[in-house]
């Protein structure tokens, strides 16, 4: 014996889950009382009717010995069959109101270790995202310093050399120095894309921190990014998140129909989401907070403006990958929510 009860092991942990014992003993109901009551009653009605009449042994004087017998047993049989059946009920709506109340504590608790588990590695992913930021864009500092310094010396080099006099060409374009850092970059792979809009899986998920890095150095993409990353954050702050949420996942026609600029009726199946906990708190959320309210209406433009370009040059699988991505998820409950498909 280590000298520690039940009930001081619920206390010290408020997160528990209650365990929820099934009771073997039922105390008897106000059926079966009544049950033993009306039988009582008839036994002593069968056997004392005939007294009443003089006869002796009473209705058993009228019929044979086996119908007699049958005559004192049935009603009691039909009586307890009756009183055991509400029983049943009865027992069978404890237990199921025992059930309720285990499943709303372990969903209690499961959603508790999430928000801990949430807050533990919050700061850590939040820490690895702005590394990458801060790399991203200490590389776009050092092309454009690279630029400026190709600019420079190539100034130096025409002012020291002797000047040329040419006729114009006529076919001859322009030759157009000081190129953008962003024209200089090869396009983004769609499939390193899409594995950004994910985000990582997990603090090991090397081929996603990859992908994100490389969609942060691309200007389009490191927007919609931004944006989908902060609405993820606010959302995280009431126990919403993508991982959790099984919408009802779209054709690739119907997304097409959206970045085309069609709405209503058409595309209302984009808004799959039917977690009604989660549109709740997010409803309210848009309705209560303003910051959040701007930051989900900035999202919802960019990720408008990223789909229309991507719809034009992806085929119907990249459409389908991009719609399971936790940022297509936060589009889409953020737009139900804002009545983006209505």
């Amino acid at each position: 014996m280590n000298g520690t009860s039940p009930s001081d092991s619920k206390t010290s942990n408020p997160h528990a889950v209650p365990v929820f014992e099934r009771s073997d003993v039922h105390p008897l109901g106000l059926a079966e009382w009544i049950a033993a009551g009306l039988s009582l009653v008839w036994v002593l009605f069968f056997l004392l009717s005939g007294a009443l009449d003089g006869e002796g042994v009473g209705v058993a004087s009228w019929v044979d010995p086996i119908q007699s017998i049958f005559a004192l047993i049935a009603p009691v049989l039909l009586l307890w069959a009756a009183a055991l059946s509400i029983r049943s009920a009865r027992l069978v709506r404890s237990e199921s109101d025992r059930l309720h109340v285990m499943i709303d504590a372990l969903r209690t608790a499961y959603l508790t270790q999430v928000q801990q588990n949430a807050a533990l590695s919050g700061p850590s992913m939040t820490k690895k995202l702005e590394e990458i930021i801060e790399a991203a864009r200490s590389t776009e500092t050092a092309l454009a310093t690279f630029q400026s310094s190709r600019r420079e010396g190539a100034s130096r080099d025409t002012a020291d050399s002797p000047k040329v006099t040419t006729a114009p060409a006529q076919d001859q374009g322009a030759l157009a120095l000081g190129t953008p850092a962003d024209d200089m970059k090869p396009p983004l792979p769609v499939h390193q894309f899409i594995r950004a809009m994910n985000f990582p899986e997990t603090a090991e998920d090397q081929d996603g921190f990859v992908a994100l890095r490389l969609a942060l150095q691309d200007r389009k993409a490191s927007q919609v990014i931004q944006a989908a990353q902060d609405v993820l954050t606010l959302l995280s702050q009431d126990g919403i998140y993508m991982d959790d949420l099984r919408p009802d996942m779209s054709r690739p026609e119907i997304w097409r129909s959206f970045a085309q600029g069609a709405r209503g009726k058409e595309i209302a199946s984009l808004g799959g989401v039917r977690d009604r906990a989660a549109l709740a708190l997010a409803s309210a959320r848009m309705k209560q907070d303003p910051i959040f309210r701007d930051a989900a209406h900035h999202f919802l433009r960019r990720f408008d403006q990223m789909f229309s370009e991507f719809e034009a040059g992806a085929s119907d699988s990249e459409i389908s990958a991009l719609s399971e991505t936790r940022t297509a998820r936060a589009f889409m409950l953020l737009g139900r929510v804002a009545g983006t498909f209505d």
